[in-house]
């Protein structure tokens, strides 16, 4: 979505707000269909970690205690009621929607007592996120903290375990947009394209019971080509001797079974190979274990797909995304992963599944992540149902303002010349590049991710085509967009341009190097009585009923089809949802409505593939 205040965007959403059809003021929260079902006691059951899961685990999840105070001060002498994690503070499934701000501090804490099994082997804490920085005490001793809203960690707790419950507690604060920190569009006063923030533990919290020695993650990468698979296993406190095993299977069959030793890798060919594709989502699943002297330790399951992604010319000579060696023309939503009743945690597995399965339903094939990381589960679900995943950086703070706003008429490359860098000191570039590196590592091992975009238009630019590089050297079997929309710097994998209203008409040049795509276009808005978040909506262009919003959308689609014929390789819709005040989602905020129909949705982007 465009950050920008400059004047064109304000005057051009001043014109729409009174244009968008009935509208109706939200009463109390807004809730989905999933509200009611979830389950306080223990939300969000499924097992967090789809690719790499083990037998044993706890899920600490549910009620916790919680109290809001002064940042500076010391841990509350009082707790003030209860929160139900792993919903941000400031949401309504928390049972608190209270807004933190850069002077208070957030606190959780709850009792727990390790299961049987557990006891006596090495305890694993893990949280899924936690928005922004977050320490971990167990029964009074600090455990560790980390920084960064939207990455999993983890700490061992074993040595800070005593006889009987333990007490965990979580000391959170969280500038918003007060600070450096990445963000999205999180800010303390919401309105426009800024939404309501996602304080605190924001996806799932559990513990797993480890032997000693045990796998601790794994890297997975595949040669297309050659139909060769490389799973390169990260192990904890391994010795000399210790031995790997992989079993490999496609669907219910053994395929393949390889061995070891603790310093290789498992490297092997699969003739006959089946691919990856977001028709025909084909994953291979393996188990890898651990042994000693015939013993075994530990032991996962885990999951791979073959696929391969490149920019090459066409036979006609243009520069194309190609998907396993053939070009494949992308379409689908920007999705900025809003909720009204848990905001960034969705309430339930099946409301989570559902954004996912209705976007394949309308016959997309790709999704932009917008400013947003999800929990691993999401991924896992657009792995095995087949949906190609851009996966941008949340964004940062500051902007660059364009010296002529949008001139598309000057060539890409020239217009790094015009701008300058957005500001950043050492400490600020560190906390930008520890984020996006754990980012890009944290979901490497998903076959849909086939794009990173470092940077969302003019947002939080700095060191673009560096830090583009530096992106293609941590992932360099993915393409990079950076940045999505203005202002380009002439680098990356990717010429990307945010066409809306009557830009989309714009014919572009062709690059010699990179392949053009729209990032972001569309906006049309209609606001469904009833199924509106308060009265202050807007889209980029409004339409009063959806029969009207039904031919504009396919006038969109015809000038998209004749942009992928004129050599563009994707093009992105915005949105899947309306988000708080912005109507401008094919479905409603709170889910209960598709403005037009799946059935023709698909038809309409049917000739998008042929």
């Amino acid at each position: 979505m465009i950050m920008s205040t400059n004047k064109w965007w304000i005057f051009a959403v001043a014109g729409l707000l009174a244009g968008c059809g009935p509208d109706a003021k939200q009463q109390g929260p807004m809730t989905t269909e999933w509200t009611a079902l979830v389950d306080k006691q223990q939300p969000l059951p499924e097992y967090p970690r789809p690719a790499m899961v083990r037998e044993f685990w706890t899920n600490l999840n549910g009620p916790w205690d919680y109290a809001i105070v002064p940042a500076g001060g010391q841990a509350p002498q009082q707790w003030e009621g209860t929160i139900t994690v792993p919903f941000p503070v400031e949401s309504p499934l928390s049972g608190v929607q209270r807004t933190l701000g850069k002077d208070s501090a957030l606190w959780y804490r709850r009792s727990f007592t390790l299961d049987a099994a557990a006891r006596g082997k090495k305890i694993l804490l893990h949280f899924g996120a936690s928005d922004w920085k977050t320490e971990v005490l167990l029964n009074g001793q600090s455990v560790g903290a980390h920084e960064g809203g939207y990455t999993a960690f983890s700490f061992d707790i074993t040595n800070y375990l005593k006889e009987g419950s333990q007490e965990l507690v979580v000391r959170v604060t969280d500038p918003t947009d007060d600070g450096p920190q990445a963000r999205g569009k999180q800010v303390r006063k919401p309105g426009g394209i800024y939404y309501t923030p996602a304080t605190g533990i924001w996806q799932t919290v559990w513990y797993e019971a480890l032997p000693e020695s045990y796998i601790n993650n794994y890297v997975v990468n595949t040669d297309f080509d050659k139909s060769t698979v490389s799973i390169d296993a990260v192990l904890a406190n391994a010795q000399p001797g210790d031995q790997l095993r992989l079993k490999v299977f496609a669907g219910d069959q053994l395929i393949k079974e390889v061995t070891a030793d603790t310093k290789q890798a498992f490297r092997f060919q699969l003739p006959d190979a089946r691919h990856w594709h977001p028709d025909t989502p084909f994953l291979y699943t393996f188990g890898m274990s651990l042994h000693r002297q015939g013993a075994t330790l530990d032991s996962i399951a885990g999951y791979f797909g073959i696929r391969k992604v490149e920019v090459k010319k066409d036979a006609a000579g243009v520069q194309r995304i190609f998907l396993n060696n053939e070009p494949l023309f992308q379409y689908g939503f920007l999705d900025q992963g809003y909720w009204p009743d848990g905001i960034y945690t969705a309430p339930t597995e099946a409301a989570l599944l559902s954004d996912i399965t209705r976007m394949k339903e309308m016959g997309m094939n790709m999704v932009r992540k917008h400013v947003k990381v999800e929990p691993q589960r999401w991924y896992y679900h657009c792995d095995r149902l087949g949906l190609l995943v851009w996966q941008d950086m949340p964004s940062g703070y500051g902007e660059i303002v364009p010296v002529k706003d949008h001139d598309y008429s000057v060539k890409g490359d020239s217009l790094g010349l015009m701008y300058k860098d957005v500001d950043r000191t050492p400490e600020e570039e560190r906390i930008f590049r520890d984020e996006w590196k754990a980012i890009v590592q944290g979901l490497y091992n998903h076959p849909s991710i086939i794009v990173w975009v470092p940077f969302n238009e003019s947002w939080g630019q700095f060191k673009t085509n560096e830090l583009l590089a530096w992106t293609k050297a941590l992932d360099p079997t993915r393409l990079t967009d950076g940045p999505s929309g203005w202002i380009d710097r002439g680098e990356g994998d990717l010429r990307d341009y945010h066409l809306y209203n009557d830009r989309l008409d714009l014919d572009l040049p062709l690059e010699a190097k990179r392949a053009l795509v729209v990032g972001e276009f569309g906006g049309l808005g209609y606001a469904v009585e009833g199924h509106t978040f308060n009265k202050d909506s807007w889209s980029y262009q409004g339409f009063k009923n959806s029969q009207d919003l039904e031919a504009a959308y396919a006038q969109l689609i015809n000038r998209i089809l004749a942009l992928k014929q004129a050599g563009y390789s994707a093009a992105v819709y915005t949105q899947l949802t309306d988000v708080e005040t912005e109507i401008n989602g094919l479905i409603t905020y709170d889910r209960k409505l598709v403005k037009i129909p799946l059935a023709t949705l698909k038809k309409l982007h049917a000739p998008l593939y042929k």
